[in-house]
C-alpha cells in the first residue's frame, strides 16, 4: 500500500503529477483550482526531481508552453477553471491537430462569463464536443473523488501518450475543494532523454540525427487533400478510443426500473439517492460515466431495452442529457434534472425530481 494522506482534490493533482514523474507544469491561478499551483510551490519539485513549475502570464501563454514541452516528448500538464479553459481552447485545438500528449485539468465553476466561483458542470459540451475550432476530440475523464483526482492524473498521462492526444480531467469545484483520504503512489523517476527518444522519438523534437528525417511539430497543412487525410486519421483515432477506452460504473442497475445518469460530484449525490429510494422499495439504479468522451452509449442503450426511463442529473442547464437521448434512441423516456449557479442539491431533492419527472410524471 502506498502512503495514505488526507488531502484536497486540488492538492492531490500536484502531488500525483510530481510522483508520477511529470516534467513540467504551466498554469495561471483562477478560483476554484488555485491550490494546485500553491501546492506545487510548497512542494518545490524543481529542487528534488528537476520538474519545471512556472506561473505563466496568462492561460493563453500557459497552454502554449504546454504545447512546446509536449512537442519535445515531455510529460506536461496544466490546470485551470472554466473561463481559463476557454482562453486555452485555441492552443488545445493546436495540440490535438499536432497530435501532442498532455493532461489538462478543468475544475469547473459556474458561468457563463465570469459567473461565480461556485461549483458547476456546465463545461460538459465544451470538453466533449471539442471546445475549440476544428474536428477534434479530447479524451475526457470525470473524477468523482479525491482518489480519482490522483489516479486520473496518472491514467491521463498513460492515455495521452498512447493516443498522442490531450486528455482532460473534467472535475468541479466540489471535488477540487473536497478533502478525503487518498492513497498516493510511490514516486517514479522522470524519463531520461534517452527514454524520451525511445518512447517518443518517432514524432517528438528530440534532437537531430542522421538516421532519420527531422520532425516538424505543426497542425498547419496547406494542401487540402493532405489535410483531409490528416482529419480522417484523427477520426480513426477517436473511433479507436470509443472502442477501447469507455469507462463507467453501474450501481444497482441489474434489477432497476429507472436509472439515473450522473458524473462527478452529481454521481456521489445520486448514489445516496439510490439508497433512499430503494429503502422505499423503488428500484433505482445509477450509471456513472467515468469517460465523458468516449461516452458509455452502448451500456445505456442496453439498459434502455429494460427500464422505464432515465434521469440525467447534472449541474448545468442540461448537456449530457442529449448524449443519453441519442444512446436511448427513443426506446424509453429520458428526463433531465439540474441546478445552476453553484447550487448543489441534496439527495432528497434529486429523489423528489425522480418521482416528479419519471415515476409519477
Amino acid at each position: 500500500m502506498g502512503e495514505l494522506r488526507l488531502m484536497k482534490g486540488n492538492e492531490v493533482i500536484a502531488e500525483a503529477a510530481i510522483r508520477c514523474g511529470s516534467d513540467a507544469y504551466f498554469g495561471y491561478p483562477i478560483t476554484p483550482q488555485s491550490e494546485v499551483m500553491e501546492t506545487f510551490m510548497l512542494l518545490r519539485p524543481w529542487e528534488n526531481s528537476g520538474m519545471v513549475v512556472l506561473q505563466a502570464e496568462s492561460e493563453i501563454a500557459a497552454i502554449h508552453m504546454v504545447y512546446g514541452a509536449a512537442g519535445a516528448g515531455k510529460r506536461v500538464l496544466t490546470t485551470s477553471s472554466s473561463p481559463g479553459i476557454s482562453l486555452m481552447s485555441e492552443g488545445i485545438s493546436y495540440m490535438a491537430g499536432s497530435e501532442l500528449p498532455c493532461v489538462i485539468v478543468n475544475v469547473q465553476r459556474g458561468g457563463p462569463g465570469l459567473g461565480t466561483i461556485q461549483p458547476s458542470q456546465a463545461d460538459y459540451n465544451q470538453a466533449t464536443k471539442g471546445g475549440g475550432h476544428g474536428d477534434y476530440s479530447l479524451l475526457v475523464l470525470a473524477p468523482a473523488s479525491v482518489q480519482e483526482m490522483h489516479d486520473f492524473v496518472i491514467l491521463g498521462f498513460e492515455l495521452a501518450f498512447k493516443y498522442r492526444n490531450p486528455v482532460m480531467l473534467l472535475a468541479d469545484g466540489v471535488i477540487g475543494q473536497l478533502m478525503e483520504k487518498v492513497e498516493l503512489i510511490d514516486p517514479r523517476p522522470r524519463w531520461t532523454n534517452d527514454q524520451i527518444a525511445e518512447i517518443s522519438g518517432t514524432w517528438a523534437t528530440v534532437g537531430k540525427h542522421k538516421s532519420r528525417k527531422k520532425h516538424v511539430v505543426t497542425s498547419l497543412e496547406m494542401d487540402s487533400s493532405i489535410m483531409e487525410g490528416n482529419n480522417l486519421r484523427l477520426q480513426d483515432k477517436y473511433n479507436r478510443m470509443k472502442n477501447e477506452e469507455v469507462r463507467f460504473e453501474a450501481i444497482e442497475c441489474d434489477d432497476a426500473e429507472y436509472i439515473m445518469v450522473a458524473f462527478g460530484c452529481a454521481a456521489r449525490i445520486c448514489q445516496k439517492t439510490v439508497q433512499l429510494a430503494r429503502k422505499k422499495g423503488v428500484k433505482i439504479g445509477l450509471i456513472r460515466p467515468i469517460t465523458l468522451f468516449p461516452f458509455p452509449e452502448k451500456i445505456i442503450a442496453q439498459f434502455a431495452d429494460n427500464v422505464k426511463g432515465f434521469l440525467s442529473v447534472e449541474f448545468n442547464a442540461g448537456q449530457m442529457v442529449n448524449d443519453i437521448r441519442q444512446a436511448v434512441n427513443g426506446k424509453t423516456k429520458v428526463e433531465y434534472f439540474g441546478r445552476m449557479g453553484g447550487i448543489i442539491p441534496p439527495p432528497d431533492e434529486v429523489e423528489a425530481a425522480l418521482y416528479q419527472k419519471l415515476i409519477n410524471g
